[in-house]
């Protein structure tokens, strides 16, 4: 170990870390086969950690992979892992595995995003429901949280938009704290001024969608109640990410599918996007 001053270096930001996470030193040091002691030294300064312990402690902290790499160059160490672009040949295969991911989900709705909610792949289900968006909003870089929050997007068409709206900006808002983003924030701050479309019976046309859609899918998981084509169309979503990632990129992607949450909204893709 070797001393470093008081309150500088990589130990506060592990406390930071670790404050956040709501976890103590000495559960902090069972997790990561370490002391108390040596938890409290790394902390105060009185120790720079090795390479391995600020690893290890990341991982047990669940600190973004980006993040991780920000802590490792604190403490006076190279980066660990890579941030390649995804139109790179590396990542060839990567796209490739996409692609044939959201070509198979046809024709439910399925898209792709990056840390700032980027649209980086969708497939033929997403563009379906994109039908009539101003060419503004569709330019690249498209923006997934733009798209459906904005009043020129599909916020006018989401029939339950001040729920959905409210469970988005709940999402950006947890993954603010954990990434701590400023381009993130940023994103926040814009759609979350962005004015409310009033929408006139909206809460009847919502309910007169009939039989067990939406009635039954509230039942375990909100769903986006969408207007596409003189219907409602009723989804709910999920949203998947890569286990034990080693790059930045692909740790911040996220895989975004809507299953249809009524027999009725299933039978009408299947209708408009044929295989």
């Amino acid at each position: 170990m070797t001393t470093v001053l008081p309150d500088t270096g990589v130990g506060p930001l592990l406390r930071d870390w670790r404050e956040q996470r709501r976890i103590s030193q000495l559960e902090l040091a069972l997790r990561a086969d370490s002391s108390a002691r040596h938890i409290s030294f790394i902390e105060t300064g009185r120790a720079r950690p090795s390479e391995d312990m600020v690893l290890r402690l990341a991982e047990q902290l669940d600190v973004p992979v980006r993040e991780r790499n920000a802590l490792l160059v604190v403490a006076g160490y190279a980066p660990r892992y890579a941030q390649t672009p995804l139109d790179d040949p590396a990542m060839a295969s990567l796209r490739e595995s996409i692609d044939r991911l959201l070509t198979a989900y046809e024709p439910y709705p399925a898209l792709v995003v990056d840390g700032t909610y980027g649209v980086v792949a969708a497939n033929r289900g997403i563009a379906l429901l994109l039908e009539g968006v101003p060419e503004k909003l569709l330019a690249p870089p498209v923006n997934a949280m733009r798209l459906t929050l904005h009043p020129e997007g599909l916020a006018p068409r989401i029939v339950n938009l001040p729920e959905w709206r409210a469970d988005l900006l709940a999402q950006m808002d947890r993954q603010i704290a954990l990434v701590r983003s400023p381009e993130l924030r940023a994103l926040y701050d814009e759609v979350a001024a962005y004015p409310v479309p009033a929408r006139a019976g909206g809460a009847d046309r919502a309910a007169g969608t009939g039989g067990t859609g939406p009635e039954r899918a509230a039942a375990f998981a909100l769903p986006m109640l969408l207007e596409h084509g003189g219907r409602v169309l009723s989804f709910v979503s999920s949203i998947a990410t890569f286990n034990t990632p080693m790059d930045v990129t692909v740790a911040e992607l996220a895989i975004e599918t809507f299953l249809p949450a009524d027999r009725e909204t299933a039978a009408y893709l299947h209708a408009q996007v044929p295989s």
